[in-house]
Parts: C-alpha cells; structure tokens; sequence
C-alpha cells in the first residue's frame, strides 16, 4: 500500500517527504472533504516534493461537468500527477459518468500520463450522494485511473463506522476486476492498520492521524515515519 498524505501548505509538504509519504496531497479543507487549493500552492508543494508524485483535489463537486473539467486541467496544469474529484452531489450514474468522462478528457488530452481519481463517500447516505460502491463500474467506463472512498463530513467518524471491512474489501476487489486502482481515506486511524492490509488497497490517504488525531492540528514527521513503517510491515 502506497501512504497518500494532505499537507495543507509547502512546509507539511516538506514535513511529508521528510517522512516518506509516497504521495502528497494538496487539498483545502476550508472548502470541504475535498476542497480545491489554488493552482500556485499545488506549484509550490510540487516544487517541494521534488521527486514524490502531488496529488491535488479538485472540489467536492455538484453536476458542473463543464466547471469541474476546467479545475481538473488547471490542476494537471499546475504540476500535479494525481487529479482527483468529489462526487459530492452526484445523483445518478449517468451524472457521474457525464461529470468523470469530461474530467477525464482534459487530463489527458493534456498529458496522457496524468492519473484521474474518482472519489466516493462512505457517508454517503447522510450527505445524499450516489453510492461509492458505483464508482468501479462508472469509473471504468469513464476512463479513470483510480477509484476511493472518502468521508464527506470531517466531524472525526471513520469510513470504518460507516462500512463493513466486508463491504471495503468487496469494493477495492470490484474496482481491481475492471483494472482500476483503489484508494482508501476518511479518518483512518493507526489502529486500523490491521483490517488494511486484509482489505489491501493500493493507497490509504490520511491527514488526522499523522497530526496527532487532531486534522486541524500540524502534520509530524515522527507520525508519517510510523505509519509508514506499519503499513510497510508484512
């Protein structure tokens, strides 16, 4: 499993690649489980991660097909290698497809190696958005690189309080049978180390616990160094 980290600024960044975090996230929390940071910030953490790949959020998005394939190219365009969208509001799965599909063309109509991440919500019936468990097939259809599983509320519940491991494993098996890679995120704890590595996801995502269990608090090297270790661990 490859340890995705969301540093909110270029000296958490720093703090991450000191620590060994395979990929940095840049994202803006002030606008949501997902919300977009501005274009020079995802430049600037790209020039501090040097060779760790950036990825960077897009929004937690309604149906704006044409407004989020805008943000996704000038994320791809600012530098970073991952370019992932909420599918906060989405509805139906030809919503999705219509909103993914387009993200999907202006990433790679720019640069072709640039990977599309399509993320779902584990709480998504309280926030009423379409089931993360349609991602896979959508997300095959429309092209997209990567599925995950996120939260879309941040009141410090776990995608583990909202799913089974059953259903966690069911979806990163869906999403690796239509050859897309998965990732896992939403208030991941050390302690849920051991049910990761049997769910076995190609990426978990955190940013509470390496800050101490408080998101708002500051990212640790000494907590990005442990967590990758255990995740590392066989």
């Amino acid at each position: 499993m490859k340890l995705l980290v969301s540093p909110i600024n270029v000296e958490e960044a720093k703090i991450c690649k000191l620590g060994g975090a395979d990929i940095i996230d840049v994202k803006n929390p002030k606008e949501g489980s997902l919300g977009a940071n501005f274009p020079w910030m995802i430049s600037a953490v790209k020039k501090a991660a040097g060779s760790v790949p950036v990825s960077a959020t897009i929004g937690d998005f309604n149906y704006k097909p044409g407004t989020a394939s805008l943000a996704a190219l000038g994320a791809a365009v600012a530098g970073a290698e991952y370019i992932k969208v909420g599918l906060y509001d989405i509805q139906t799965g030809e919503q999705a497809m219509d909103m993914l599909s387009g993200i999907v063309r202006s990433v790679k109509d720019f640069d072709k190696t640039k990977k599309v991440v399509a993320a779902g919500y584990s709480d998504y019936r309280r926030i009423n958005s379409i089931s993360p468990f349609r991602l896979p097939s959508v997300g095959a259809e429309a092209g997209v690189d990567i599925v995950m599983m996120d939260t879309g509320i941040k009141d410090g519940r776990s995608t583990f309080e909202f799913l089974t491991e059953q259903e966690l494993t069911d979806f990163v098996s869906s999403a690796q049978d239509r050859g897309l890679q998965t990732a896992l995120a939403g208030t991941i704890k050390f302690e849920d180390i051991a049910s990761l590595k049997r769910i076995s996801p190609d990426i978990i995502g955190v940013r509470g616990c390496v800050c101490g269990g408080d998101r708002n608090s500051t990212i640790k090297e000494e907590l990005v160094k442990k967590l990758k270790s255990e995740i590392s661990q066989t």
